[in-house]
């Protein structure tokens, strides 16, 4: 789009979105992901955001509004009726043309809650937008939201470099070392590469037309970073403004009031020790003045599943994650030890005071009697027991973080 939109003598206004929203809908594609640009008869200050066909692209801080904008509109629709994969039953495009950018209560809704088609149609009608939804419409949702998203509160930005066309649907090549020595020489990018579990992050997974995606806070790092990944040959790349990494999908809550499908913020007790069930799933309890809740550290979140089996009753936590629906249960992205309980174990019997042998016990929870004097007691020798883990945060690997989430090392800054 933005090459033929350039073609025709168009310009981009600031950087292009990439807004991912509500990581929760059952019904969402992959990332929950949409793009949105601003175009315009553009001047003042420009910027370098790309490579298209060994063009440059700029985009520009000012512009004149267009008053027809028939023209985009065609442009716009002609690409998607080409590229969209519409036999795919999950391919539910939409395009959205505004003029005025409507109010960012919308997007916020959309990151943390449910939006249906039938209230962004009816939005999109009173404030007489051109539009087009295929199929069930759903990417009406996506497309405008992502214009109603504020960047102001928290942003950062993505290199995605893309495939030359004979490669799509092929498997990729990107070195992992040259991106390991990129992940340690810029540290304003994150989510690089997993070490421990030998992954590449940057590398899409689903066999569309993306090479990779390097994330990041700086633009003239991003730039700097995708020299030096060595890959496959790139058709072309782009720097996308985006909500990735900032959390804007938590909301602080109490247990009570958390509901199916958002993302929540919660402080408690651990209650219920963990336990590992089949699969490698670790589930524990947690609780607070107003109910309890189970959270869970999947099998995909590797090493991230030991620090939760380190929890013990009595723990005060805060928690970070999505809610599966009923029987809810925060699915962890991090959590923040706040404080740790004193953890004690039991190393032998209780010594009788009056001749010096050990008691033994007389049952379970029974207690411990002397043979030869027959003196009881209930208290075992007790020993405290060094904690393996200690107060602060904790996230998930790389290899099993959503998009959203901010990485510990963004809220260190």
């Amino acid at each position: 789009m933005i090459k033929r939109l350039y073609e025709k003598g168009f310009n981009i206004v600031g950087f292009p979105r990439l807004v991912r929203l509500n990581p929760n809908i059952p019904w969402k594609t992959r990332g929950n992901g949409a793009i949105c640009f601003k175009v315009g008869k553009s001047y003042g200050k420009k910027t370098k955001i790309g490579e298209i066909n060994n063009k440059d692209i700029f985009c520009y801080s000012n512009f004149s509004e267009i008053e027809n904008t028939s023209e985009i509109g065609k442009i716009v629709e002609e690409t998607i009726n080409e590229f969209s994969w519409f036999e795919d039953d999950n391919t539910n495009s939409g395009f959205v043309l505004l003029k005025k950018q409507p109010n960012n209560k919308l997007y916020d809704k959309a990151v943390k809650d449910i939006l249906s088609i039938d209230e962004i149609k009816s939005f999109l009608i009173d404030k007489k937008a051109v539009f087009k939804g295929y199929k069930n419409c759903r990417g009406l949702i996506g497309a405008t939201c992502s214009i109603a998203w504020d960047p102001n509160k928290d942003r950062t930005f993505e290199l995605i470099a893309y495939r030359k066309k004979d490669k799509w649907g092929s498997k990729r090549f990107v070195d992992d070392k040259s991106v390991k020595k990129m992940d340690k020489f810029f540290s304003s990018t994150f989510d690089n590469f997993d070490n421990l579990n030998n992954h590449n992050r940057l590398v899409p997974s689903s066999p569309c037309p993306i090479l990779f995606g390097i994330r990041g806070e700086k633009v003239d790092d991003l730039v700097n970073a995708r020299k030096m990944i060595k890959s496959e040959e790139i058709d072309s790349w782009i720097i996308f403004e985006s909500n990735q990494g900032t959390d804007e999908h938590l909301q602080r809550k109490k247990i009570v009031d958390v509901n199916s499908f958002e993302s929540v913020i919660l402080e408690g007790i651990v209650y219920r020790q963990p336990v590992t069930i089949q699969g490698g799933h670790v589930f524990f309890k947690i609780k607070d003045e107003t109910g309890e809740i189970d959270c869970a550290a999947y099998e995909p979140t590797k090493e991230f599943r030991n620090i939760v089996r380190e929890l013990i009753v009595g723990d005060m936590i805060i928690v970070y994650g999505g809610v599966r629906k009923k029987p809810l249960t925060i699915n962890l992205e991090k959590i923040f030890v706040k404080n740790l309980g004193e953890k004690s174990v039991k190393v032998e019997n209780p010594v009788c005071p009056k001749c010096g042998k050990h008691m033994k016990s007389k049952g379970e929870n029974q207690g411990f009697k002397c043979v030869k004097c027959r003196t009881k007691s209930d208290k075992p020798i007790i020993q405290k027991q060094e904690r393996m883990i200690h107060t602060g945060f904790y996230e998930v690997p790389v290899c099993a973080r959503r998009h959203l989430s901010k990485p510990l090392k963004r809220m260190y800054k």
